[in-house]
């Protein structure tokens, strides 16, 4: 305990006690000032020549300056001073350093931080159906050569700093990108474009779903999409089918926009988990190859089983009704076979009355196949079973019918006159 008394004693002393003359550090003449004033004069000429200096970090584009007293000093006065010797010459041992260099790095590395900007598609609903960006790479600044850059200019003659940088490369190409929007199917029906009001239908259901985006596992509404079928949402009358017959009703035409979008997904690959036949065939598709839509009760649905997005494209000139799918291919193709397994004959009325007279169809049984082609081996699957309902005929009565008709009814009572 006497020993420590004794140090501190003497530490105080030290510290109190005059210097010799002429003695100089860092230029600066503390000669006979005691040792704690000489600490305090020369580190006020470090101060003052700190105050004309900055440490300069420059960016992209930009500047990061550091002054006094965020850059700080630390030097070896303590030791020096106490043993100084009358006319030395002495340097303070002055170390610079910036305070809170870590988080100083942390935030000039935050500031500088460049995302990289990823290789992108642009979906259009009209036009070329795609614009393709290629993005660009990021970069972020490299902490460790900027800590040991700072330190360095600190220990030297400040000089300016310019960042290193460790590029963030993109991890999609472009070309990937473009892998992923290809045209997966198209499907086009016709229709009779001088029928002005089922045109208008049809056109406008197709306008209202091109430019859908469906994401993966995502399933698609054709009603929702298109809405209701009502004068309000701009839908006109035409014929529609219902009851087995042809009659005017709001929103004719609407069913082949339906049919043709029901054939391009099955031909893209999708997963089809509704749809409804026509009772009675139409003529823009072969058999089992349409999807009637009706009110809120008959829909067509889909899914999106790839683990990509695919896009919806239509388009409806004066006679035709086209729908595009994009998207990454599975590796397949997909085609969708019709056929006929039996007949349903219309049964015929006869009349006499020539303005009752009308053609019947007759109805038909059929099949729809999807084939899926995959390395070089094709699978057939039955997608649906079908029954279209047939159009009662009525004719005009054959002539002799008519006749045997009138010969077989009775004679009149001859009318006798008598006198």
């Amino acid at each position: 305990m006497s020993a420590i008394i004794a140090g501190i004693i003497f530490s105080c002393c030290a510290f109190s006690r005059g210097l010799p003359s002429d003695v100089f550090v860092d230029g600066v003449n503390v000669g006979g000032m005691s040792v704690s004033a000489a600490i305090g004069a020369i580190r006020k000429n470090t101060v003052e020549n700190l105050a004309g200096r900055k440490l300069i970090v420059s960016g992209s584009g930009r500047n990061y300056a550091f002054a006094y007293p965020e850059v700080g000093f630390k030097d070896d006065l303590s030791k020096i001073l106490p043993s100084a010797r009358r006319g030395g010459r002495y340097s303070s041992g002055t170390r610079y350093y910036l305070n809170g260099l870590d988080e100083v790095v942390n935030y000039i590395s935050d500031s500088e931080y460049l995302p990289p900007e990823e290789p992108y598609a642009e979906f259009k609903a009209s036009g070329a159906p795609f614009s393709y960006f290629a993005g660009k790479d990021g970069k972020a600044v490299d902490k460790s050569a900027l800590k040991d850059a700072i330190k360095s200019s600190l220990s030297s003659r400040f000089e300016p700093i310019k960042i290193k940088y460790i590029n963030i490369y993109r991890k999609k190409t472009l070309s990937e990108i473009k892998s992923q929007t290809k045209l997966l199917a198209k499907f086009t029906t016709d229709f009779d474009g001088s029928n002005v009001n089922r045109s208008s239908n049809i056109r406008l259901a197709a306008s209202k779903l091109s430019g859908l985006k469906l994401l993966p596992g995502e399933e698609l509404s054709f009603n929702s999409a298109v809405g209701a079928r009502t004068v309000e949402n701009g839908f006109l009358t035409a014929k529609i089918i219902e009851n087995g017959e042809f009659v005017e009703g709001v929103g004719g035409g609407v069913c082949q926009a339906s049919t043709t979008l029901y054939n391009a997904a099955v031909l893209a690959g999708l997963e089809i988990t509704e749809y409804h036949p026509h009772s009675l065939a139409v003529g823009y598709v072969p058999p089992s190859r349409d999807a009637m839509v009706s009110g809120s009760a008959c829909d067509l649905k889909f899914k999106n089983v790839s683990p990509l997005p695919v896009y919806i494209r239509s388009r409806a000139s004066y006679g035709s009704i086209t729908f595009e799918i994009y998207g990454k291919s599975d590796g397949a193709s997909y085609s969708f076979v019709s056929e006929v397994t039996g007949s349903v004959p219309a049964p015929e009325e006869f009349t006499d009355d020539k303005s009752l007279i009308k053609d019947g169809k007759d109805g038909l049984e059929s099949c729809g196949y999807l084939e899926i082609t995959r390395g070089g081996y094709t699978k057939r699957t039955l997608l649906r079973k079908d029954r279209y309902l047939p159009v009662k005929r009525i004719s005009l009565k054959p002539e002799e019918e008519a006749d045997t008709e009138k010969s077989s009814e009775p004679d009149e009572p001859e009318l006798k006159i008598w006198g």
